[in-house]
């Protein structure tokens, strides 16, 4: 049996300027490989209702889970939350469960829990909230859609919430194998292997350093037996 699926969202004018880079995808690849759940798809969006409508729809319908990170701030360009809201067709306002939660943390720091930051407590209806440890500004569910921020620390908070919900599959375990040839030598045997194995990835990666060149060459899968079969045999078609 398969693994369950998974898409990423990452939202942000900043993350497309390059003023931003993005990690949390590295992040959440990890806890999901880890989990045995199959991240197939990565877009990268603006702050554009539309696109975000779009991605997320589009998404939801492919993959078992989507997950997005990015733009549900205090801010005029946090509209992360209308779009979903507005991707199921539900409706969206501060939420008396978020809202306690808001106020809660900023009592106390003293800190007045204003428009701006009421905003961090509109949900769409229907959603359950995913809590964060780190600002408290809750994250939220709908459907099969995670809807997280983008400050990585805490989107990884967000994440470990989050992981215990899922339903996931067989862990993905990667092995590598260097090989001191060029990719044309190693493309004919790589090849033959990949049909022999076609319940395992391969992917050539090459390499060129102090004077020596090759590529190393992953090999995943959920199977270790036929992971070592496989590099096995590799190895010793370059022995």
């Amino acid at each position: 049996m398969s693994n369950p699926t998974a898409a990423m969202i990452v939202i942000g004018d900043e993350i497309l300027s390059g003023r931003t880079r993005d990690s949390n995808m590295h992040h959440l690849t990890g806890q999901l490989t880890e989990a045995g759940i199959d991240l197939q798809e990565v877009r990268m969006i603006g702050d554009v209702r539309e696109t975000i409508i779009g991605a997320v729809q589009a998404m939801s319908a492919t993959y078992d889970y989507v997950f997005t990170s990015g733009g549900i701030g205090p801010t005029h360009d946090d509209i992360t939350a209308d779009c979903i809201a507005a991707a199921f067709g539900v409706s969206i306002d501060v939420r008396d469960d978020a809202r306690a939660v808001l106020a809660e943390h900023y009592a106390k720091s003293g800190t007045e829990l204003n428009t701006a930051r009421l905003r961090m407590a509109r949900i769409p209806a229907g959603a359950d909230l995913i809590d964060n440890p780190v600002s408290a500004a809750p994250g939220f569910k709908l459907e099969n859609v995670h809807v997280m921020a983008g400050v990585p620390s805490v989107f990884t908070a967000m994440v470990a919430s989050v992981l215990p919900t899922l339903t996931g599959g067989a862990p993905l375990i990667s092995k590598t194998l260097r090989i001191e040839r060029g990719e044309g030598d190693i493309a004919g045997p790589l090849g033959a292997l990949a049909d022999a194995f076609p319940l395992l990835s391969m992917g050539s990666y090459p390499f060129q350093k102090d004077g020596k060149y090759g590529a190393h060459i992953v090999i995943r899968g959920n199977d270790v037996d036929q992971i070592d079969d496989a590099l096995a045999q590799l190895e010793a078609a370059f022995s």
